[in-house]
Parts: C-alpha cells; sequence; structure tokens
C-alpha cells in the first residue's frame, strides 16, 4: 500500500492558487501544509503566486523543505505586500496580474484552488473559463476545506439548473474536502466536456510567449 502512495504522479507540477491570509481557522493553514505533504508525496514541483505570507507561505517552504522544485510568479507591485521575509525557492518577478496568470498556466500541468479571497477565486474561474473555451485541458481541482467553498460549487449548479453552463462543463472541477482525496480524484480524471473552440485553434505559443519575463 505504502508503495502505491509513494508511486509517481501523472502531474510533474501543479499550479496552487491561495490566499496571501491564513484565514480566522487553523483547519486552512494545516489545510495547506497537508497539500504540500501530498505533493512531495506523489513527487510534484509547485507553481505558485510567489507571496511568502498566508497559505502561500506555508505550501511553498513544505513543498520546498520536502526536496522538491518551488516556482514562485509575483507582479513587481505585489511584492511589498505578499513578501515578508525570505521567500523560498525560484521567484520569477512579472509586469502585472495578466503575465502572473499566463505564466502559471504555461508552466504547470494542473491547477487547484485552496480557500482565498477575491484573487483566488479570480484566477480559479479563469482557469475553469480557459478549459471550458479549450484553451488547456489541464485538470482544474478545488480544495474544499471545510465547506469553504459549498455556496460557490452550488452556484455553479445553479448556473447548471438555469441553463447557462453545461452539465459537462459542471464536471470541469474536481473537487474534494482533504487533500489525498482530491489528488486522487484529479489523477483519475477524464474531461467530459465539449470545447467551445477547438484546441488547436487558439494561439497557444502566444500564450507561452506572454509568460516569458521581459
Amino acid at each position: 500500500m505504502e508503495e502505491d502512495d509513494n508511486k509517481r504522479s501523472r502531474f510533474r507540477k501543479i499550479c496552487v492558487f491561495c490566499g496571501s491570509h491564513s484565514g480566522h481557522r487553523e483547519v486552512f493553514s494545516d489545510a495547506a501544509i497537508e497539500l504540500g505533504n501530498e505533493l512531495v508525496k506523489r513527487k510534484i514541483d509547485l507553481v505558485y503566486g510567489g507571496g511568502s505570507v498566508g497559505l502561500m507561505g506555508l505550501i511553498s517552504r513544505r513543498v520546498y523543505e520536502g526536496g522538491f522544485h518551488v516556482l514562485g510568479i509575483i507582479p513587481k507591485a505585489l511584492m511589498p505586500t505578499e513578501i515578508s521575509g525570505e521567500t523560498v525557492g525560484e521567484v520569477r518577478v512579472v509586469a502585472d496580474m495578466h503575465e502572473r496568470k499566463a505564466a502559471m498556466a504555461q508552466e504547470a500541468e494542473a491547477f487547484i484552488a485552496l480557500p482565498g479571497g477575491y484573487g483566488t477565486m479570480e484566477e480559479l474561474l479563469e482557469m475553469i473559463t480557459w478549459s471550458q473555451l479549450g484553451i488547456h485541458k489541464k485538470t482544474v481541482g478545488l480544495l474544499n476545506v471545510d465547506g469553504y467553498y459549498n455556496s460557490l460549487l452550488a452556484l455553479f449548479d445553479t448556473g447548471v439548473e438555469e441553463g447557462f453552463i453545461k452539465p459537462g462543463a459542471r464536471n470541469i472541477v474536481v473537487s474534494a474536502p482533504t487533500a489525498k482525496e482530491l489528488m486522487e480524484k484529479m489523477e483519475e480524471y477524464t474531461p467530459s466536456h465539449k470545447h467551445v473552440a477547438a484546441h488547436e485553434s487558439w494561439k497557444v505559443e502566444e500564450l507561452g510567449a506572454q509568460s516569458k519575463p521581459q
């Protein structure tokens, strides 16, 4: 059983979106550390928002201390706010939020959102949208810690019921309450939605070009 737990994941690098705050309850910090442990166990490198505070700091330190590569991508304007003290791993400074998201999307093979605020949710929703449009074919995971995202998931269900989200597209989001369960579901995930446009029709090369530092 232990051998199965430590086998190489289908993912080599996962981008984690999460808050620059830790939240009011310890359960959120515990979840960030738990996800970091799960990435280390599965030998997965981390791509994240580059901050050293909040949940970002916790998961980046855990993966780095576990011996795996950490790439933080941060806009220059946010460095005074999101970096406090020493960062770990590689830090790439970019011009703005658009370049940050493009770089994170280019570098990672899948995405996971931990609890966070508007920024985390916006990054999550953009990756869901890009999947629906066919811009990428990468798995999008949601770590629903202690029901934090229940209301958001219910809103997605309402979108299906009201005819704004197709049932297949609702399945883009893979969610689970624990890091281990989420990773197991993501490892087995197969897309069931139809892309709005063919993946090949998007200028994916340009997305990659935008992700490179100027």
